[in-house]
């Protein structure tokens, strides 16, 4: 048996999406010193609109970090949450600007995050990730 280490950071959107009664959140859990998943959850009613490679559902979303806007493709996990990839987890940790645009059935929407929050001290003793530039 091994204890491990576990840590759990959440950034909380400064905006709320239409139809919603919470704001989207960014989850980051790490275990023992690595990023184990990083997810975000629009907390909003919205669907995959592609299959990936293997046919698993994703979701096709718009990821501006300071003044660099990209788009990723997202796997969609339990109806529930995007997990996000580990490039644009760190570059959430050394932004100013993070904004994610996805599908809802109303049309598009951004949630609009403010990284400052996340200590990035912290995050990087807890997961071993650096800030990285878009």
């Amino acid at each position: 048996m091994t204890a491990a280490k576990k840590v759990k950071f959440t950034l909380v959107a400064d905006n709320s999406l239409p139809g919603s009664d919470r704001r989207p959140e960014v989850m980051i859990f790490c275990t023992d010193g690595k990023l184990a998943l990083s997810d975000f959850r629009p907390n909003v009613t919205t669907r995959p609109n592609q299959p990936g490679f293997w046919g698993q559902p994703q979701m096709r979303v718009v990821v501006r970090v300071d003044q660099s806007h990209d788009q990723h493709s997202w796997n969609w996990v339990n109806g529930e949450f995007l997990a996000m990839d580990k490039d644009t987890t760190r570059e959430l940790i050394g932004a100013q600007i993070f904004k994610v645009q996805l599908s809802t059935p109303d049309g598009p929407q951004i949630a609009e995050f403010s990284p400052a929050g996340l200590d990035q001290q912290m995050v990087r003793a807890a997961c071993n990730l650096k800030p990285k530039k878009p």
